[in-house]
């Protein structure tokens, strides 16, 4: 948050780096960090806590014992273990055999994906995104229409059965019948035979939301590629 000036020794003059504003200042991420109550005995700020304090005191004699210290109980406790053939899986990473380093587990190294991702956060040292789930809207929208076309198709097909059973004169009731869209068969089909039926009989705005959708979800598709390409 502070300036960075660059001092070029031979001439003594000094120049500004880098110069925080206070728009730079108000766009910097927020810190979130677990209460120093709620944290375990080992993570960071708990476990080097008195190294820290000693730091911020200015006091490096006490800063370097609190280290020598911490890093003493470490070796013990690796000691330990080798002793007693327990082997120590950690939490939270994984080695890399290939590259010799420990990756973090549930790194999540995807481009951020603006239309379906709402929020990254971490929950007990495991990063999570939040997402929309615009193929679950779609689907349920999708469902929605179809039962209420359903819906409208068993009432069509049930006032057709009733006009034919209905006391009219035969002309009439043959006119009827042979207005009747729907053939009195279709009355008996089941819930998901119907579904099937009328799968591809969705409303107008329906359709045009979905053929929206699958064009945004094949350009999101595309730039991601490109930026696990730039990634790479």
């Amino acid at each position: 948050d502070g300036e960075v000036h660059i001092n070029e020794l031979k001439s003594g003059n000094a120049e500004v780096f880098w110069n925080p504003t206070s728009e730079v200042r108000r766009q910097r991420l927020k810190r979130h960090i677990v209460l120093f109550e709620e944290q375990t005995d080992f993570e960071s700020e708990r476990l080097w806590q008195h190294v820290t304090s000693a730091i911020n005191k200015g006091d490096q004699h006490k800063a370097t014992q609190e280290k020598f210290v911490l890093e003493e109980e470490q070796r013990n406790a690796a000691r330990e273990r080798r002793e007693n053939g327990t082997e120590w899986k950690p939490l939270l990473f994984q080695h890399d055999a290939a590259t010799n380093e420990w990756r973090y587990k549930y790194e999540d190294l995807r481009p951020w994906d603006p239309l379906n991702d709402i929020a990254q956060f971490e929950k007990d040292g495991i990063l999570q995104t939040m997402e929309r789930h615009l193929s679950t809207r779609m689907s349920n929208h999708k469902t929605t229409c179809i039962n209420n076309q359903i819906t409208r198709h068993k009432r069509s097909a049930k006032d057709c059965r009733r006009r034919k059973t209905s006391d009219q004169p035969s002309n009439h009731s043959q006119n009827t019948e042979s207005s009747c869209s729907t053939p009195e068969s279709v009355q008996e089909l089941s819930d998901d035979d119907g579904k099937y039926l009328w799968f591809e009989s969705l409303c107008a705005q329906c359709g045009k939301e979905m053929n929206h959708l699958k064009e945004i979800h094949s350009a999101v598709l595309s730039l991601q590629r490109a930026q696990q390409d730039i990634h790479r």
